[in-house]
């Protein structure tokens, strides 16, 4: 077991925005310390799956919607990481007593920025402003945060590349030590698909072109495109807990939706937050073959600029596809790993799907 990686979910959220999925709570404000006594209660009750804890990840939701007194009490009360803490915290929520807050904790920040420009930002439903993130950002680099992350999102309905450009400049303007660029996914049947169905289908023809600006731009400022969203200035400050993930490490999840991988079991809890306030969560189990973890291993391998070893997913890998797509130029094979070029980090489910035997 010895399971080296802890996720925690906090899913309270001000508003829900159209384009999200993930299970999510809006309002309870009243629940938040009922929520962290029930997180601590799955900690214990699963704490025998954890070995000495590399990184800890409390995502969401807004885990900055606890505020800095219950949010120092949930970091306080998790196994101490050794290498890497993350939270997640939307903009509007920093203030001094917050960021101080992490910053005692030796806290590396993901900071939900998605746009600097105003009109795209009421697309998103986001209710933050520009000059809202870039206070936040003061505050947290202020505090002494360690290592501060900013999140981008591009495709937005409505946005030119002009706009993007833009993003990136003021990105650079920050410097944080991270950044995670996603194009804009807005599930079918999300109200955000609905309201702008037409829109996202003209952003989808943009969305090579928008990539490539965000590779060459964060390239030219000095970041290391490490995994096919992230960049990082130096390998210091990398995702250390996505990298698990991509690297199909074994995880801890606590928290309503949260996910576990342990020891070939997959494990969801449900999305009902009464239940899990009540200590009777409900949850799913499904049992991990040997092939699904392989080709999980090659898919989410495959982000990374180091590629995956070829004698972990040695099995499903079809090796006339392999010397077809290196001889395509968008894979190549050096010192015992595969790995996908720049292009073929940009056609990787295409690449991957190819590639299984």
């Amino acid at each position: 077991m010895a399971v080296r990686h802890l996720y925690v979910h906090v899913p309270f959220c001000a508003h829900r925005c159209g384009y999200c999925d993930f299970v999510t709570v809006t309002g309870h404000d009243d629940r938040h310390a009922a929520y962290v006594d029930a997180l601590l209660r799955e900690l214990d009750a699963r704490r025998d799956v954890l070995g000495e804890v590399e990184t800890v990840y409390l995502g969401g939701g807004t885990p900055s919607r606890l505020g800095p007194e219950l949010l120092a009490r949930l970091l306080d009360a998790l196994p101490r990481a050794t290498r890497e803490t993350t939270v997640e915290c939307n903009p509007e929520d920093v203030d001094a007593a917050l960021a101080a807050a992490l910053a005692e904790r030796g806290a590396r920040v993901s900071l939900g920025a998605q746009t600097f420009n105003r009109p795209l930002l009421e697309v998103l439903e986001r209710r933050t402003t520009p000059d809202g993130v870039r206070a936040a950002t003061e505050a947290l680099r202020g505090a002494g945060v360690a290592s501060l992350s900013l999140d981008l999102i591009y495709g937005i309905p409505g946005e030119r590349e002009s706009d993007l450009a833009r993003d990136l400049a003021v990105l650079e303007e920050l410097a944080p030590d991270h950044v995670s660029a996603y194009e804009l996914e807005a599930k079918p049947g999300t109200r955000f698909a609905v309201h702008h169905g037409a829109a996202l289908t003209e952003q989808g023809e943009l969305l090579e072109r928008h990539y490539d600006l965000v590779i060459d731009l964060l390239g030219h400022a000095g970041y290391d495109w490490y995994e096919v969203a992230s960049f990082a200035r130096g390998t210091e400050h990398q995702g250390l807990h996505n990298r698990a993930y991509w690297e199909g490490r074994d995880y801890l999840g606590l928290g309503v939706g949260a996910v576990s991988t342990v020891a070939g079991e997959r494990r969801t809890n449900g999305p009902k937050l009464a239940a899990y306030l009540a200590g009777d969560p409900e949850h799913a189990v499904e049992l991990l073959d040997p092939r699904t973890q392989q080709e999980e291993r090659l898919l989410l391998g495959l982000r990374l600029a180091d590629g995956v070893a070829l004698d972990a997913v040695a099995e499903i890998v079809d090796p006339v596809a392999l010397e077809r797509l290196t001889g395509l130029g968008v894979a190549e094979v050096a010192d015992g790993r595969i790995r996908l070029t720049r292009r073929g980090r940009m056609l990787l489910h295409d690449c991957v799907a190819e590639l299984i035997a």
